[in-house]
């Protein structure tokens, strides 16, 4: 055990040289360890050419820790090389604020994974379909075909709304039936277009029922879900579906209504487009006061 104590230069000994290769092989081989794991979690979750950088970044930056940790042990001072070291650290890092932001936030995006390519979403401003999630930022095509690239801090800290996260999404219509016609037949007629769509989910099942009486019209609220992968479709379908059957039923949606008085000649009542004389003080008035 003597060998360890002998002096090698200055006051380092042969002990602190091997303790030096110990701490840079056993840095090594976690390194090792660190990147073979993150490249298992991270390979289908990466482009190859960004999933390498990321690994080498890694794996030398862990070496490169645990050299500057031992250095002393060889008698080299950090004193001076960490502070020059630490006012360039500053002045770079500012200077590289939002990339590191835009670079940490990219990693929990991909880790976390709220978002994938192809889902249809909506954060902050901009709507549209995930074409790609890089490492600084992810690139969203909106619903009219601009390409837009969002930067992953404000992806990471904003509320994102995907559309396709879930395997369902209700549909809602508000669909205003005359006060003559027939409510219930409306709602029968409503479910059987309902019941007969392929994409219509039985489970959650469908609600129809009437919400509102409201100034020219019965409202009826129809809530049904559909496959999230259709969803649109099932929507457009459907309303004019329901459309088509009332109006083969004969049920009438209107069109709003308006009383309109005149100051002088009394006033009229606009009904279905035709005027009819209204009531002043319990008479009808005689005269059409229309144009």
């Amino acid at each position: 055990m003597e060998i360890l104590s002998n002096i090698v230069y200055n006051d380092v000994t042969v002990g602190d040289i091997l303790v030096f290769a110990a701490v840079v092989f056993a840095a090594i081989i976690a390194a090792r360890i660190i990147k073979l794991n993150l490249k298992k979690a991270l390979s289908d979750k990466l482009p190859r050419s960004e999933l390498d950088v990321l690994l080498k970044v890694v794996y030398y930056g862990i070496i490169l820790i645990a050299v500057i940790a031992v250095l002393p042990n060889l008698g080299i001072n950090l004193s001076g090389l960490l502070v020059a070291g630490g006012i360039a650290g500053l002045v770079i890092g500012f200077a590289s604020q939002s990339v590191v932001s835009n670079f940490v936030s990219g990693l929990f995006l991909m880790l976390e994974r709220p978002i994938k390519i192809g889902d249809p979403i909506s954060v902050g401003s901009v709507s549209g379909i995930v074409e790609d999630v890089h490492i600084l930022s992810t690139i969203v095509r909106t619903f009219d075909g601009v390409y837009v690239r969002v930067p992953n801090e404000q992806v990471f800290t904003s509320s994102i709304s995907n559309y396709v996260a879930n395997v369902a999404r209700r549909i809602e219509y508000v669909v205003g039936i005359s006060y003559s016609s027939d409510a219930e037949k409306a709602i029968e007629v409503i479910k059987k277009v309902i019941d007969e769509h392929p994409f219509a989910l039985r489970s959650p099942e469908p609600m129809i029922f009437v919400d509102s009486l409201g100034d020219s019209s019965v409202n009826i609220i129809v809530r049904v879900w559909a496959p999230s992968c259709v969803w649109i479709d099932v929507k457009m379908e459907l309303l004019w579906k329901i459309k088509k059957a009332l109006d083969e039923e004969g049920i009438e949606i209107p069109f709003p209504q308006r009383v309109i008085w005149f100051a002088n000649a009394g006033g009229v009542r606009v009904e279905l487009g035709e005027d009819v004389p209204a009531r002043e003080n319990g008479r009808n008035h005689v005269e059409n006061t229309g144009s």
